[in-house]
């Protein structure tokens, strides 16, 4: 991953409570220090790591934790296209893009005219309307639309 790459911040909303809560890890220091890890973490494998961690020393991940763990993912998965921004409801999926992201834009728009539900809201914002119920299908629908758009990176 090249520096610029890495530098590029990615905000990801799933619209579910996304945290370590305090009845699982009570320390709030040590929520700190993990949300710092977790925000460092540049890979599947380091946060697999962590998730491994997190079950050794406090048990199952509840709701949150694992909201905030699929958020972390989205964001890995992102920053190579250039993904400042993704909004992920229960109805719709809304990427903004960094300006000048490295998509080729023939290819995007190719995938929008393929595919049901998927708009161009904008030169820097696609719209893809995916109706979820639950965080394993929203964290899918939201790595679906990623997935597909790799395929229209020019690097």
């Amino acid at each position: 991953m090249s520096g610029a790459e890495n530098s590029i911040s990615v905000e990801i909303n799933l619209h579910l409570p996304a945290l370590l809560p305090s009845d699982y890890c009570p320390d709030v220091h040590e929520r700190l220090v993990l949300y710092k890890r977790l925000a460092n973490a540049d890979s599947f494998e380091a946060l697999e790591k962590m998730t491994e961690e997190l079950v050794d020393r406090f048990g199952d991940l509840p709701g949150a934790a694992r909201s905030l763990l699929e958020s972390h993912k989205l964001r890995i998965l992102g920053r190579p296209l250039g993904v400042a921004r993704m909004d992920a409801t229960s109805e719709t999926i809304q990427i903004q893009f960094t300006p000048h992201p490295p998509i080729d834009p023939k290819k995007v728009l190719t995938l929008v005219q393929k595919r049901k539900g998927w708009k161009l809201a904008g030169p820097t914002k696609l719209r893809v309307e995916r109706v979820t119920a639950n965080l394993a299908e929203r964290a899918s629908a939201a790595r679906d639309v990623l997935e597909s758009l790799q395929q229209a990176t020019t690097s």
